[in-house]
């Protein structure tokens, strides 16, 4: 037979890059999965795949995405294959719409791709809304054998997105964090974006990557840092800017904002109460923060900022050592 699909009993996570490491240190102690070694697991590139049938928890990891993934493979396969036709035949056969990731084989995987339905695998321009239509994910881990998995965990293709940089105007490239963060938002709670009736406070604003997204989408920006922003940020009639320590300002002090920012670099139990003293005063439901670490990630921090109600954790494309909370109040 040309093409053959073999069932695998186990499952597989993609991990965002140069974070495979991160990933399966929060398998065993965030999942308590134990078949991470020997025989029981394999890496395709970035793609880990764990065997052992009692460890499949496909419910939980639908409802509950590890953070260090960009997608999980729910129910991956096999795809055994002759011919770059066969391949695409045999994924369209099964459902429309398939991305892939590769690590190897980039020019027959390119093949196989072209003869597939077209989704928009550019990088996008901000701002963006993340299709609800969901979306399988391939890789070819040899010329005639295919890793995939129709029900995958994200909408994104291989649960990433890109946005088109701007080289010139942004004051720093943290501005991409907020804009994933924001297009995010939008997709798990369905807020709008901040715009022209939108009074934003940001925590730590300096130098204004984050403000200069917010003022573009005509949101008034409450700006607090010891230092100043960049100096067309500081001439923007849209940007009130107050030189003091953000952490030390009472909610009381600000007054009512539509959202809540921060991308300060302090320890997460700081944060967290910080957080919470914005979320009791009542000024504001709507929140987006950066988790920094300090070394290894403490995960049973992490799970008291995910267990706020409203809110979701997420690892973003454009962070680093670090976790992004959304919280989206009614």
């Amino acid at each position: 037979m040309p093409v053959h699909i073999e069932k695998l009993d186990g499952i597989a996570f993609l991990a965002f890059p140069d974070t495979l490491d991160f990933l399966k240190t929060e398998l065993s102690e965030r999942f308590s999965l134990s078949s991470l070694s020997g025989t029981n697991s394999k890496t395709f590139g970035e793609i880990l795949y764990i065997e052992n049938t009692s460890e499949k928890r496909t419910d939980l990891f639908l409802s509950e995405q590890p953070y260090w993934a960009r997608t999980t493979l729910l129910e991956p396969f096999l795809l055994h294959f002759e011919s770059i036709g066969d391949a695409a035949k045999a994924l369209k056969e099964i459902q429309r719409n398939w991305a892939p990731y590769q690590y190897q084989s980039f020019r027959r995987a390119a093949l196989i791709q072209e003869k597939l339905p077209y989704i928009n695998l550019k990088a996008k321009n901000f701002p963006v809304e993340i299709p609800k239509s969901p979306i399988g994910v391939y890789t070819l881990i040899d010329d005639k054998t295919i890793l995939a998995s129709a029900k995958t965990s994200s909408f994104l293709p291989a649960g990433k997105i890109e946005f088109v940089e701007d080289h010139e105007n942004p004051p720093s490239r943290a501005y991409l964090k907020i804009q994933e963060s924001l297009t995010l938002a939008r997709h798990f709670f369905g807020v709008p974006l901040p715009g022209p009736d939108s009074r934003c406070f940001e925590a730590g604003a300096c130098p204004g990557g984050w403000t200069w997204v917010l003022v573009n989408l005509g949101a008034k920006v409450y700006a607090v840092d010891r230092a100043e922003l960049a100096p067309s940020l500081m001439q923007n009639p849209l940007v009130e800017f107050c030189a003091h320590d953000a952490f030390t300002l009472k909610p009381e002090e600000i007054g009512k904002c539509d959202w809540v920012f921060s991308d300060v670099i302090c320890y997460p139990e700081r944060l967290l109460e910080w957080v919470k003293k914005w979320l009791d005063s009542g000024l504001t439901k709507k929140m987006i923060c950066t988790i920094k670490m300090q070394g290894a990630i403490d995960y049973e921090i992490v799970k008291k900022f995910a267990e706020i109600p409203d809110s979701r954790v997420v690892h973003l494309n454009y962070n680093k050592h670090e976790l992004t909370w959304i919280h989206a109040g009614e």
